[in-house]
């Protein structure tokens, strides 16, 4: 039968797709949970597969010494403890974006979901920057893919931030908002990994010395950044504050003395 034109005007508006309608938020964040969840489960099962040496070469080679034969793996431990604290600060970052952004639409999950399939690859870069040997340049080539595979994880993240910037008062918490409790914070939070990550690919072309083991642990030290970072913000808020708050009192002062004075003092 022939539709009428309220069914065929309903089913263009229930078939279109427009990014900046709401989506959401608790399935976003859900999926996102297991996705994460999953990628630190298979950095456990790449370790324990490959990584835990045989009881007779134990006997045989190392003497019955269990930790002379794991020292033997500690290039690969180390790169499992930076590429699940990796993986560990990125969903850290991903959870505090979240927490401000009160309603999601189309284009955050977009880009959620781009980021998501770049933390799926940290696996592939934990298996890179473990197989090949020091000193060689597929060691240099191994981190430079995991540096673009953790830059393009995290400017992701950094975009979902921005295009909520865009609607702010809909999609933000006055918090995380231009001028607001930690706006500032999350600004620098956001651009941490993607500044690091490049700067991680960039050391590598200019330094053959550069190695994995280096490159684990900046991973490493990464969570005393963000530590170091949010006290550097703080710090530098309170002062910007306190100088703001001085050039008001010498305002109100000037104004105050002005006020004091007869009119004649004024004019001379």
């Amino acid at each position: 039968g022939q539709r009428s034109e309220e069914e065929e005007h309903h089913s263009i508006e229930t078939f279109s797709f427009y990014l900046s309608e709401p989506l959401s938020k608790e399935r976003v964040e859900a999926f996102s949970d297991g996705v994460y969840a999953i990628v630190a489960t298979l950095l456990i099962l790449d370790i324990c597969e490959d990584n835990v040496p045989d009881p007779r070469e134990v006997d045989e080679k190392f003497h019955g010494s269990l930790l002379e034969a794991l020292s033997e793996y500690g290039p690969n431990y180390l790169a499992y403890f930076g590429s699940f604290v990796t993986i560990g600060l990125l969903w850290f970052v991903h959870h505090s974006l979240f927490l401000y952004i009160t309603k999601a639409t189309r284009l955050m999950g977009l880009l959620n979901i781009l980021s998501l399939a770049f933390i799926g690859g940290l696996p592939l870069a934990y298996q890179l920057t473990s197989e090949f040997a020091e000193k060689s340049h597929n060691e240099i080539e191994a981190i430079q893919v995991s540096c673009v595979i953790t830059f393009f994880a995290s400017i992701f993240q950094f975009a979902i931030w921005t295009t909520a910037l865009l609607n702010e008062e809909e999609t933000l918490h006055a918090f995380a908002r231009y001028g607001g409790k930690e706006h500032a914070f999350m600004f620098a939070k956001l651009a941490l990994y993607p500044c690091v990550s490049l700067g991680a690919f960039f050391l590598t072309c200019l330094l053959s010395e550069f190695s994995t083991a280096i490159f684990h642990l900046m991973q490493i030290v990464i969570p005393f950044a963000f530590l170091a970072l949010r006290i550097f913000v703080r710090i530098s808020l309170t002062a910007k504050k306190s100088v703001m708050s001085l050039s008001r009192r010498k305002v109100v002062l000037l104004e105050e003395e002005e006020a004091c004075l007869s009119p004649n003092e004024t004019l001379s």
